[in-house]
Order: C-alpha cells, then sequence, then structure tokens
C-alpha cells in the first residue's frame, strides 16, 4: 500500500510534466478512485499548493500556470527539524557564518507550501536560543573535517592547545565527537600516549590528514565514552532517582549523555554522577516530573533544605 503522502507528492510530479490531467486519469495512474483523487487534490489546495480544477468533458486538474514544483520537497514535521537545527547553531556553541544560516532557512521556507512556511517563519521569528558565551567556538567546517576523518578511518596529526596554554602536536586516530556541558570534544587514540583521549574541538588549531588507515574497534560509544572521561572526573555523588514516568517521557527532558535509562514498573529509573547537590536539585524541580530519590540521601536533605528557603522567601512580606 502507498502512504497518502506519496500519492500526493506523486499528483504534483504528474501535474508538472503534463498540462492537465482528468480525475479518471489521475485515478489510474494511482490506482484509487476518483473521489480519492477529489479528496487529494483538497488536500495539496488546503497546503497552499496551486492546483487548479475545472469541470466538462475537458476538465480535469492542473497547476497554475507559470508555477514550478522546488526540486526539493519537505513534509511539514522535517521542515520543522531543520528549521529547529539551523535555529539552534548559535545555542550549540557553533561558529557558523549568519549569512549561511539566513540563506539555509531561506531556502527552507521557499520549498514550503504556504501555511507551513508562515507557522515556521513565525517560529523563527519568535523563538531566541541564547549560547552559553564561550570566548573560543569551534569552526563548523572544522567539525566535518574531523568527522570525516573518523568516518573514513583515517589517521591525522592536530596541533593542540593544552589548558595551560602550551602547543604540542599529535597523532590521532579520530572515533567521533560529541558534545558536553557546552564544549565539543574530539575522542581519539592518541599515538603518542598509546591511550584514548579527549580533545577540545575548540584548541585544535590545524588538522593534517595521513596516508594511513586504521580501525576503530566495534561498536565504539562516543557519547558513553565522553560521559565515563568527564562525567566522573569531579563527581562526588552517585544519583539514583526514579521518574513516574514513561522512558519516551524522561528521555524527551533528560540528554541521553546524561546518565542511564532504566524502565521500570513504576516509570524509570535514571542513574547518573554528580559533584553538585543544590545544581542538580534544581535540575530534577525543573523538569516538572513526579519522582522518588532512591539515593544519595543528601540529595534529600538538599532538596528539603531548598524548599525551606523557598517557603520562607513566600511568606516574607
Amino acid at each position: 500500500m502507498y502512504h497518502p503522502t506519496t500519492r500526493l507528492l506523486t499528483i504534483l510530479e504528474l501535474l508538472q510534466t503534463h498540462p492537465r490531467m482528468s480525475g479518471q486519469e489521475l485515478a489510474r495512474r494511482l490506482e484509487v478512485d476518483t473521489r480519492t483523487v477529489r479528496r487529494y487534490i483538497l488536500m495539496l489546495q488546503e497546503m497552499g499548493m496551486p492546483v487548479e480544477g475545472s469541470r466538462g468533458p475537458a476538465g480535469g486538474y492542473r497547476l497554475r500556470p507559470g508555477y514550478k514544483l522546488p526540486p526539493l520537497l519537505f513534509t511539514e514535521d522535517e521542515a520543522t527539524a531543520v528549521t529547529l537545527g539551523l535555529l539552534s547553531t548559535q545555542w550549540l556553541e557553533l561558529h557558523l557564518p549568519a549569512a549561511a544560516v539566513e540563506g539555509a532557512l531561506a531556502k527552507v521556507f521557499r520549498v514550503l507550501p504556504l501555511q507551513g512556511r508562515q507557522r515556521l517563519q513565525g517560529l523563527a521569528a519568535r523563538m531566541a536560543l541564547s549560547p552559553n558565551r564561550h570566548t573560543a567556538r569551534p569552526d563548523a567546517a572544522l567539525l566535518v573535517r574531523l568527522s570525516e576523518a573518523a568516518q573514513e578511518g583515517r589517521r591525522i596529526v592536530i596541533e593542540y592547545e593544552t589548558r595551560v596554554g602550551e602547543a604540542s602536536q599529535r597523532k590521532v586516530e579520530p572515533y567521533g565527537i560529541a558534545g558536553w556541558e557546552g564544549h565539543w570534544y574530539l575522542a581519539a587514540y592518541c599515538t603518542k600516549r598509546q591511550a584514548m583521549r579527549l580533545f577540545r574541538v575548540d584548541r585544535i588549531r590545524q588538522v593534517q590528514s595521513l596516508p594511513e588507515s586504521f580501525t576503530p574497534p566495534a561498536q565504539f560509544d562516543t557519547a558513553a565514552f565522553v560521559v565515563e572521561s568527564l562525567g566522573t572526573v569531579r563527581a562526588r555523588w552517585e544519583v539514583r532517582v526514579e521518574f513516574e514516568a514513561d522512558l519516551k517521557t524522561v528521555q524527551s527532558k533528560i540528554p541521553a549523555v546524561y546518565g542511564q535509562f532504566t524502565e521500570t514498573p513504576r516509570g524509570t529509573l535514571f542513574t547518573t554522577l554528580y559533584d553538585d547537590l543544590e545544581t542538580f536539585a534544581r535540575f530534577l524541580v525543573s523538569l516538572d516530573l513526579p519522582l522518588t530519590i532512591h539515593e544519595p540521601e543528601a540529595l534529600r536533605t538538599t532538596m528539603l533544605t531548598m524548599a525551606e528557603r523557598m517557603l520562607a522567601m513566600a511568606h516574607r512580606q
């Protein structure tokens, strides 16, 4: 069975290549009845597509004269995903030219039907995502180059600035890139240290590709490696919190790299490591989900203390 969306796109393609087509001819090609064709035409017109119909022996359907279909069509959900991605580039701490983002948004809007275009233009005009305002941002072109090397299994030499500002040169085998707490990291095997290492992407000054290839470990999980490497560096507390919500709901509110999720009869168990219980308590409150604290007990005490302070502030006159 064809999906209705496929038939809608097929009607547009047929009308693009034929000056006029009867309802019977469209029904024959789509393997549906003429009543279904009329319903599809109405759906296209409601989406803002300039499909015109006429009655009589010479009647049928056509695209408005002069109208040309764009070479690329998005569903509204697909266009929403692309638009949100483009609008989020600043929030993701990526260095991209503003002209590139605005140009891409304009192209997406141009290929959308009228209603979808108006909705997403309203979203773009009224949504603001503020970055963390770090002084250094990785160049998007650098992310692409590192990702290509990882995809091709090709060794590279990077010029890297250490945390104390010293310059070093490393030959590495890049496995993947992941974001963590406002920074981007390259997970790679360092041939000098003969061990896995993380490199802040904004500290990589130059990249040189080598004619040497490598085979990464099977099923290497870049995100898990970043969490294991950075999430435990300062962590003092192992936290286990059970949410009274299904797994999908919890994962929609908490990024996967933050910890582990396990379905339970009551909902979802979230396990992670953290160093600042008050910050974590504020994070839990912001989720607005009913929960039970399993450990540590200090987290329960922290939340009670915060609640007492909030009550005191609420009653102050």
